[in-house]
């Protein structure tokens, strides 16, 4: 089957927000008194960061470089993270309501970024309509196949018990399915056409409001193996550019064979570059917290490192490897800085591995500024209120990032095709970038030592080096093939 990847997303640089905890608009009048935006963030509470607050800070992303953004939930719900939504159609009032979304999506494309939506249909909240519905009658409710409730229910001899009664905790089974048995998330029944229906109805619904594509939430966990297929056939009907990326932690090829997703989040990429450039370093105690960087996120060599990184670069075919949605940290996932160690250099190595290589780089909010956070809800804090109060360590990791993705763009050998491991020594790697008759080198010595080694014959035949993008001292013979590098150092290489 052929692979009908966006051509937009090849050369995206994507921008991940958490609409709470970016930016507050005053025009966004809140209900009641918010968390305060600098006090480190609960797990229940709302900072009040809304869609009219990240429209008004759009140039900071335009001066960035960002040409798309991913915006985790915004639809109504009573949570901070709105994976529980209680209304698909209607944008939470909290973050403005569907005219912020419209003026963001207006201020955004004015930019030339693309705003994909996080898309959340295996489960809703308690105060989904249907379920409500089924909560106050119980198995005689016409909604009830919505769901998945228990016999009891259904020949309505039990309610369904929604909520836990802290003073009576022996009150048997609650009735319903729900994700990871969570009671505040049931699970909905696609396999019922109405429910289908419903689900691809809202994803149309969005689609022609004139967002980008979607963010799909734990794909896997939809039973109904028709589902995604036919979601990808109806979104693309409206939009034959919308991006379709699927919440897949794992490899998972079949899930991209033109039939379902364009791209999933490529945490394996994420966990390797983790994984080699803290090596010693990596903080295992934050790490441990989080169930998949604690079975995959491994200290890793040059060769350790250049094998996964070669396995993640052609499992897919080019078509998908070229729209992956790579990734070094996200709002499921401990900060990039934290898991290394709190050592910003290692940031900026790390940095520099997602964005020389092909596929769609995302960029959580704030890890361009060094943000630090431990487990969720920690790596959610709020953005700073104004780049002026970034500590200057951050602020010099915000230069390095632009500056690494304006050479991506000006470089066409460092954003799309082939990547060859053309050395790996102890800690060290030097990868070969070649697109389009472009060729490009780039070298990262992720060891606390000193370290030289050979080049092989011409491979650095000429070639200029990227100076902004340089780490330490990394030092090239072109002649004789000779490169020094300095502990924790990075040099780039160009022909154009």
């Amino acid at each position: 089957m052929s692979r009908d990847v966006p051509a937009w997303a090849r050369d995206a640089v994507f921008y991940q927000v958490f609409p709470d905890r970016f930016a507050a608009s005053p025009r966004v009048v809140k209900p009641g008194v918010m968390e305060p935006w600098t006090t480190p963030p609960s797990l229940h509470g709302f900072k009040g960061g809304d869609l009219l607050g990240l429209a008004g800070r759009i140039d900071e992303l335009v001066d960035l470089g960002i040409t798309a953004l991913y915006l985790n939930p915004i639809f109504s719900a009573a949570s901070n993270h709105r994976y529980n939504a209680y209304d698909f159609l209607a944008v939470d009032p909290l973050l403005g309501g569907e005219s912020a979304l419209r003026e963001l999506l207006d201020v955004a494309h004015g930019h030339d970024i693309r705003v994909i939506l996080d898309g959340v249909f295996n489960h809703v909240g308690r105060g989904f309509w249907p379920f409500h519905h089924v909560v106050e009658s119980g198995g005689a409710s016409p909604y009830r196949d919505w769901f998945y409730l228990d016999d009891a229910v259904l020949a309505q001899d039990r309610d369904v018990v929604a909520y836990e009664d802290r003073l009576c905790p022996e009150r048997g089974p609650r009735g319903y399915r729900s994700w990871w048995d969570v009671p505040s998330l049931p699970k909905l029944r696609i396999e019922n056409p109405q429910v289908r229906e419903y689900l691809l109805g809202v994803a149309e619904h969005w689609t022609r409001f004139g967002i980008d594509g979607w963010r799909l939430d734990v794909p896997t966990d939809v039973e109904e193996p028709t589902f995604w297929p036919e979601f990808r056939r109806r979104v693309r009907a409206i939009n034959p550019e919308a991006y379709l990326v699927g919440e897949i932690w794992h490899e998972a090829p079949d899930w991209l064979t033109g039939d379902r997703f364009d791209a999933v989040m490529n945490y394996p990429l994420a966990m390797a570059i983790l994984g080699f450039v803290g090596g010693p370093h990596l903080d295992r105690a934050v790490i441990e917290r989080q169930s998949e960087y604690r079975e995959n996120l491994v200290e890793l060599d040059g060769p350790g490192f250049g094998e996964r990184l070669v396995r993640n670069m052609t499992l897919n075919g080019p078509e998908a490897t070229a729209v992956q949605f790579n990734l070094i940290g996200s709002h499921d996932s401990p900060r990039a800085r934290t898991v290394l160690g709190e050592d910003p250099v290692r940031l900026r190595l790390a940095a520099l591995l997602q964005l020389t290589l092909p596929g769609a780089p995302s960029i959580y909010y704030g890890d361009e500024v060094a943000m630090s956070g431990g487990h969720d809800p920690d790596c959610r804090r709020a953005y700073p209120e104004r780049l002026e109060d970034v500590e200057p360590a951050g602020l010099e990791h915000r230069a390095y990032v632009k500056a690494a993705i304006r050479a991506r763009r000006e470089h066409i050998a460092l954003r799309r095709g082939e990547v060859r491991v053309l050395a790996a020594e102890g800690r060290t790697v030097v990868l070969e970038r070649a697109a389009e008759g472009h060729r490009g080198l780039v070298i990262v010595n992720a060891g606390d030592e000193p370290r030289s080694i050979h080049m092989p014959d011409g491979a650095a035949a000429g070639l200029h080096s990227i100076e902004g993008l340089r780490i330490g001292r990394a030092d090239l013979d072109a002649e004789t093939g000779e490169l020094d590098l300095d502990g924790r150092s990075a040099l780039v290489l160009v022909d154009d």
